[in-house]
């Protein structure tokens, strides 16, 4: 079946077997690896993009549903000119990673909590990102860097 889809501002179309996952279409197809495959069965959020502005798990979602929309993954962050995106900033200046298998899935689900909920509290940091697992971190500093983004003090 032939899929195209705007991801990151381009469009990437191609030829893909029907049961094609948009997390590889991502990776394989349009060259992006930033998007982690991580446990295939929702469970762990590294796939975690934007699909028409809002959080999916691209393990969830065929690339023939995302024929004729617009997808984010963690590379369309940044602007053309290569300024970080605040989330990317603030997961930089607040370590918000270790191992970073997590962080682009991270990122994306912190983009869109932002977006609907421009300045979250801690707990409301939390209770947005459980669907997105971490192993390394314990979440405190993935929180702070969400809680820089929204333009917050960070309390230590």
């Amino acid at each position: 079946m032939r899929v195209s889809i705007e991801v990151n501002g381009r469009t990437v179309a191609s030829e893909v077997p029907d049961r094609t996952l948009l997390v590889h279409y991502l990776r394989d197809t349009a060259g992006l690896t930033g998007t982690n495959v991580g446990c295939d069965t929702t469970s762990c959020g590294a796939c975690t993009v934007l699909f028409d502005g809002e959080s999916v798990k691209s393990c969830t979602v065929l690339a023939a549903q995302a024929d004729g929309h617009e997808v984010t993954t963690v590379e369309g962050l940044a602007g053309a000119d290569g300024e970080l995106h605040p989330v990317q900033r603030a997961f930089r200046e607040q370590h918000g990673l270790q191992c970073g298998f997590c962080t682009p899935g991270m990122m994306m689900a912190s983009v869109s909590l932002l977006k609907e909920n421009p300045k979250p509290t801690r707990r409301e940091v939390r209770e947005a990102l459980e669907g997105n697992l971490c192993r390394c971190t314990g979440y405190h500093n993935i929180v702070s860097a969400v809680v820089e983004a929204s333009g917050q003090e960070v309390d230590r």
